[in-house]
């Protein structure tokens, strides 16, 4: 399997919803991205996260003040089958 990582960025309450909305928009610039999605749950309203793939380990992203980050290697995966 090739590596891939999984980036995360998660805020809280309404400031954080609105920057890392504009921050997911700078991420298809980076080197190594692969695509990203921006979740929001009903059940917790006031968390935003940001859910993004890369071909190789991210850079330094500089996510939002207030915003925490953590990054992922892939080591193992399981695919569902396709209807």
């Amino acid at each position: 399997m090739s590596s891939v990582w999984i980036h995360y960025a998660e805020g809280h309450g309404e400031p954080a919803h609105a920057a890392l909305r504009a921050w997911l928009a700078t991420l298809p610039g980076q080197p190594g991205f692969l695509g990203a999605e921006r979740l929001a749950s009903p059940e917790q309203p006031a968390l935003t996260l940001v859910a993004s793939r890369w071909a190789v380990r991210p850079p330094d992203l500089g996510v939002p003040e207030g915003v925490r980050a953590w990054s992922f290697e892939v080591v193992e995966r399981h695919e569902g089958q396709q209807q």
